[in-house]
């Protein structure tokens, strides 16, 4: 199987622990405050680390103290740099976790959002099988130089992860990355969002019809709802997480799993299965990540199953 192309962020999580979001005028005392890698391609990137999944990971990295802590880590982990933006900032995400373990995002954004089509001249699209994209870099003003280069590049098979802001991309922006006939991977409220839906079968009918192709939809606790490309549907449930510490990532987690089983030629309801049992694990931890020691037990009986 031909590897995977992941393009985008590495930014720093900046992770706060509060009893509950403040209000205007009020004067809290966080738990805590930690820092550690984060962005969306960054977890996906783990996670295909984690499984093995032959990949290329390329992510911008800037300048400042933010930029200095990404290069410090991704040089520790024996990660290439692959991109480096002289000329601007890295950015940071402010997660504040609630008591509850639900979390909430402040992204100041920096190099790590931008793209280049001249970055990829050294990794030929017809190398590569799936290639991942996350809405927050569409909807930066380079983003239509990623449209521009998926749309050139016919061969990659496009795994697209609107996120929270995919409802509001301008239309030209939506639609392009629509037309592309992604796979799409999405939670409950993004899909109702971005479909004008409000029940997610619905939701998953309207996307399906426009990319005329796997729609997948996360429902927290409940499950994955998926409509194959065929017009299929199929449900499965979740793997209740023992406890939640915190919600960051693991939306990433999920669609990094996968990613990575797919690149590996394992069946989508076998990735499914196995990525709902990732994203449990991952939400028992601090953090958007989790270490190769904390994949679950019973992924190996998934696998196999």
């Amino acid at each position: 199987m031909k590897p995977a192309l992941i393009i985008g962020s590495t930014c720093v999580d900046i992770i706060i622990h509060i009893d509950h979001l403040p209000k205007t005028e009020e004067n809290l005392h966080p738990t805590s405050q930690t820092m550690a890698l984060g962005g969306c391609a960054y977890n996906v990137a783990h996670m295909m680390r984690l499984f093995h999944a032959p990949h290329t990971f390329i992510t911008p990295i800037g300048t400042g103290i933010y930029g200095d802590y990404v290069i410090h880590q991704l040089t520790a982990l024996q990660i290439p740099l692959s991109v480096r933006v002289p000329n601007q900032e890295n950015g940071c995400c402010y997660c504040l976790v609630e008591s509850g373990g639900e979390r909430t995002f402040l992204s100041v954004h920096g190099a790590e959002y931008t793209f280049q089509k001249s970055w990829m001249d050294s990794y030929p699209a017809e190398d590569y099988q799936f290639v991942y994209i996350c809405g927050l870099e569409i909807e930066e003003s380079t983003g239509m130089q990623l449209i521009e280069y998926l749309e050139e590049h016919p061969c990659l098979k496009v795994c697209y992860a609107p996120g929270p802001r995919g409802a509001i991309l301008s239309s030209e922006k939506a639609q392009r990355m629509l037309s592309l006939h992604p796979l799409l991977h999405i939670n409950e409220q993004e899909a109702l969002a971005l479909s004008g839906c409000s029940a997610f079968q619905n939701a998953a009918e309207v996307l399906y019809a426009q990319t005329r192709n796997t729609v997948i939809i996360t429902l927290g606790a409940q499950g994955t709802y998926c409509k194959e490309q065929d017009g299929k549907t199929f449900f499965i449930p979740s793997v209740p997480a023992k406890h939640v510490v915190d919600t960051i990532g693991a939306g990433d987690a999920h669609i990094g799993t996968i990613l990575a089983l797919l690149t590996k030629g394992y069946s989508l309801r076998k990735a499914i299965s196995c990525a709902n049992l990732v994203s449990a694990a991952v939400v028992e931890t601090s953090g958007a990540t989790i270490s190769a020691e904390q994949l679950p037990a019973a992924l190996s009986q998934y696998l196999k199953a």
